[in-house]
């Protein structure tokens, strides 16, 4: 089954933390440990590499852009979806593209919606992220990885560790997941011009139902 397909359908997962006295002995080295967010099953303390205890004073850069880079995916993600459906802004995204471009104009796959923005468009959103990455929404070595927003902004909080663990971890999986997901759609568009294949595209419907029927017939 496609990546994206897989990540769409681990959306809302959240497997449970995995504590071991096995896993405890082999990473006790290491800067990672059982029980911390992103530590569920069926994997775990997972660090094949080692890096984690080679270079244990990046494990905190490494949560950050874990969490920042899931986050993105999963908007990226859903972003195909719904603009898959024909659910766009409504209007012009640039006058000043010969001729102008509309929302509507642009496709809903990765590889072509890229294609289909101007180069100034491109700047312009790499300018704004990067603003917003480094003003707005700026880590805060103070709070734990994934806070960007502190008390500026009104945001969900939850005073129950249990249930704070457990939202913590059900984003980290999804964004794990988006990634697939949206990897597998740059290469799914890439290979077949389709970002959801082996589902049928259907431009202006949403695409899990337009192919349901023959994806399990």
């Amino acid at each position: 089954m496609s990546l994206a397909l897989s990540s769409l359908a681990t959306m809302g997962f959240q497997a449970a933390p995995l504590v071991t006295r096995a896993a405890a002995a082999s990473v006790s080295m290491s800067a990672i440990r059982p029980g911390d967010i992103g530590t569920t099953r069926p994997l775990g303390v997972f660090d094949p590499l080692g890096l984690m205890t080679k270079n244990p004073e990046k494990y905190r850069r490494f949560q950050e852009l874990e969490i920042k880079h899931g986050r993105i995916a999963m908007l990226a993600f859903l972003h195909v979806i719904v603009t898959g459906a024909g659910y766009k802004w409504a209007g012009y995204c640039s006058y000043l593209s010969f001729p102008p471009l509309k929302f509507e104009d642009i496709p809903a796959g990765t590889i072509a919606s890229w294609e289909a923005l101007p180069q100034a468009g491109w700047a312009q959103i790499v300018a704004l992220i990067a603003i917003l990455d480094n003003s707005l929404f700026a880590q805060d070595p103070n709070r734990e990885p994934g806070d960007v927003v502190g008390d500026r902004i009104p945001w969900v909080r939850y005073s129950d560790p249990a249930v704070k663990e457990y939202k913590l971890n059900t984003e980290r999986n999804n964004g794990r997941a988006a990634m697939m997901g949206i990897t597998g759609m740059v290469v799914h568009e890439g290979l077949t011009g389709n970002p959801i294949f082996p589902i049928e595209y259907v431009p202006g419907k949403f695409p899990l139902i337009a192919g349901l029927d023959a994806l399990f017939a």
